[in-house]
Formats: C-alpha cells, structure tokens, sequence
C-alpha cells in the first residue's frame, strides 16, 4: 500500500516511523515543512519538502497513493485564529482536495482530545483517578476546548462531508488522540519528568503527582498509536468513523469499545502497570 504521510516529524509521526516504516506491505512517502538533518534521529528519511497550504505540493505528493495519514497542523491549545486558520482550516481541505482529485482510497485523520476538551475543564481533576465513572465515545456532543480543538472538530466534519458527496476519499478515519509523546517521555510518568526538567514542580509535589494521574488515563503509547494507525490503514469497511486514541488504561474516560469492534484496535499498554518513571 501506498501511503502520503503529512506532518510526519511530530509525536506523533514519528511513531509511526518507529513501528510501520520497515513494513513489507508499505510504501510511506513523507511530507513535512522541514526535514531533518541526517545525523537527526529522524534524518535519512526521502522527505518531500512543502507546506500544507501549498496545494500544488500537495496534489503532486498524493499522486497514485492508496491512502493518506493527515497530521500536518498547528498542535497547541494556546493558538489564536491567526495560529489556527491556515494550516488546520485551509490545510485540512487541501488535503481532502488531493484525496479526492487523486482518487485516494483511505484518509486517516488525526484529530485530538481537544475535540471533547471541556469536559476534562468541567470534570478534571476528579476524572484523572480510577474511581471516576464519566466514559466518552462518539456518539458524545463535541465541547472544543480551543481554537485548535474546534479546528479538528471543523476536520472530522469535513471528512464526514467528503465520504458522503464525493466518490472519494471512500473511507475517512478520525482519531481522537489522548496523549502520545516522543520517546524519551513515552510512559505516564512522561509529562510529570519533563515538567522537573523545565522547573515547572519538583517529583513528588502535588503538581507531579497530578500530571502522572492525569497521563496514566489519557497515555496513548507509541506502540499502540502506530498499531492503531495500521488498524485504520488495514481496514477496508468503515466509511466514517471516529475512534478514540488511547491506550488500554483502566482510568482513561475515553472509550475503546468502537475502535475494538469496528477496527480492530488491540491496544497493549496501561499506564496503571507503571509506578515510576524508566531508571
């Protein structure tokens, strides 16, 4: 399978190029707005180098691809309109253009947590302990945190839009990712140690303690993210759905149950089997 991966240097691409990369039944090509040195961790890697918003790029780079993994955005919660606007808005509908001028079979777009992002203002902190009984899904009403969150709202929409007018994209994914982080901080203790390192609390305060609680119900493992993006890729049944990004953790309040019946997600991790952060 062909597959246009854009956005592909963030968390969560990476990820991917951890886990599905060296995969027989892949061929990724790669699109971002930077590339990476070759002594990088991530360099080496044939790259096309482009902006989302440049349409042209990105209808030459989708040409005669099976499928395409869309990541390419602004990521953060702090963004204002002008942040937002031209790489989540105008990109998003850049590249549902190339997938259905392209005729590109499969669309895997990854949204966000943030979707449903005022229900963990509402809830937290409450909802980040095991006795917490709130279990969202996608039959849920969105409750945008942010400009960002609204602007991946606005993408599963128009995924939706999409696979219903037009002959293609034929299937559209969308992935609410919880919490994926880059190696070094990939487990429930990740964010809670970068915050020590950045002198933001001290381990063990009860600002640390917050963060792993919070992280070990919203960690979405590398491992599972990729295995979940394979799901996705692998499918060829589902004409829309929205599917939580989560690993199997026995605290999250996002549910899993759509994503094991309609796509097979199996996720492996649980943040509740850790107690403390890699030695």
């Amino acid at each position: 399978m062909d597959v246009l991966m854009t956005g592909v240097y963030g968390r969560c691409g990476t990820a991917v190029i951890d886990h599905l990369h060296d995969r027989p039944e892949y061929d990724f090509t790669y699109y971002n707005r930077s590339d990476r040195d070759d002594d990088h961790p991530y360099g080496g890697y044939d790259t096309i180098v482009a902006d989302i918003t440049d349409f042209d790029a990105l209808l030459s780079a989708s040409a005669g691809q099976d499928a395409m993994v869309h990541m390419a955005a602004y990521p953060y919660t702090d963004g204002d309109w002008s942040d937002i606007f031209e790489p989540n808005v105008i990109g998003m509908y850049y590249a549902l253009e190339a997938a259905r001028e392209n005729e590109i079979e499969s669309f895997v777009f990854i949204s966000t947590n943030h979707v449903m992002g005022m229900y963990e203002e509402e809830f937290a902190p409450d909802i980040y302990y095991p006795d917490n009984d709130l279990v969202l899904d996608h039959t849920d009403p969105v409750r945008p945190d942010s400009f960002y969150g609204a602007s991946k709202s606005f993408g599963e929409d128009m995924g939706r839009y999409y696979v219903e007018n037009y002959e293609y994209p034929k299937r559209f994914y969308s992935l609410r990712v919880c919490s994926v982080r880059m190696p070094e901080y990939d487990h429930p203790y990740g964010d809670a140690e970068q915050g020590v390192e950045d002198g933001l609390w001290e381990r063990g305060s009860d600002e640390y303690d917050e963060q792993v609680a919070r992280m070990k119900a919203m960690w979405q493992s590398r491992r599972d993210f990729a295995h979940q993006i394979d799901c996705c890729l692998a499918d060829d049944d589902v004409e829309y759905g929205i599917f939580s990004g989560v690993s199997d953790n026995h605290r999250r309040w996002f549910d899993l149950e759509h994503a094991r019946a309609r796509i097979g997600y199996d996720p492996q991790d649980d943040g509740e089997e850790w107690d403390a952060p890699p030695e």
